[in-house]
């Protein structure tokens, strides 16, 4: 017989050993922008926002190519400006995740998709002699010379950001390797 308000069911286990704390080595808050990972994640943003102005700014001649350079600029840009909110409204402390592990597969991820945004981009840049329509007897081509500069400028920021996320990929690896000897 079990005494009275004693229940034959055993208490449920503590759920807190089963969330490991999280594991962040980059600080919180405004600090993290004096860190080499911040500045280059400031970087990111910052040279991904002239790509997508830079792309948005021609008449896109090669919708497949450029749209896929497109879609890689603003996605990327966007999920850098969440990655670095996290830290700088201080959530990376509130969420159990480990957080290097997590920076360096968004950024490695980033990385090959924007260096192949950067070679669709070049490749776009090197049509520019082409004629628009093959069909035609006037000579426009494909990129305008105007055109034509700005994919070069779109080209040269694309390397660029592929770059700063080539280094964040590197950065983060560091930090994960260290973290976990």
């Amino acid at each position: 017989m079990l005494p009275r308000g004693a229940s034959s069911m055993p208490p449920p286990p503590n759920p807190a050993p089963y969330f490991p704390p999280s594991r962040v080595t980059l600080p919180s808050g405004l600090e993290i922008l004096r860190t080499f990972s911040g500045a280059v994640i400031f970087l990111e943003i910052l040279f991904g926002t002239i790509v997508w102005i830079l792309v948005a700014a021609t008449q896109i001649p090669l919708p497949l190519l450029q749209g896929w350079v497109m879609f890689v600029a603003v996605t990327a840009w966007f999920l850098s400006i969440v990655f670095l909110s996290v830290f700088l409204l201080g959530y990376a402390n509130r969420i159990a995740v480990n957080w290097n592990q997590a920076d360096f597969i968004f950024h490695g991820a980033t990385f090959v998709f924007y260096f192949g945004a950067f070679l669709l981009q070049a490749a776009t840049t090197s049509l520019h002699h082409l004629p628009r329509k093959f069909n035609s007897t006037t000579q426009e081509r494909i990129l305008s010379g105007r055109e034509y500069n700005i994919s070069i400028a779109a080209s040269i920021f694309a390397f660029a950001t592929a770059v700063c996320y080539g280094c964040s990929t590197a950065l983060a690896l560091r930090r994960w390797r260290l973290n976990n000897s």
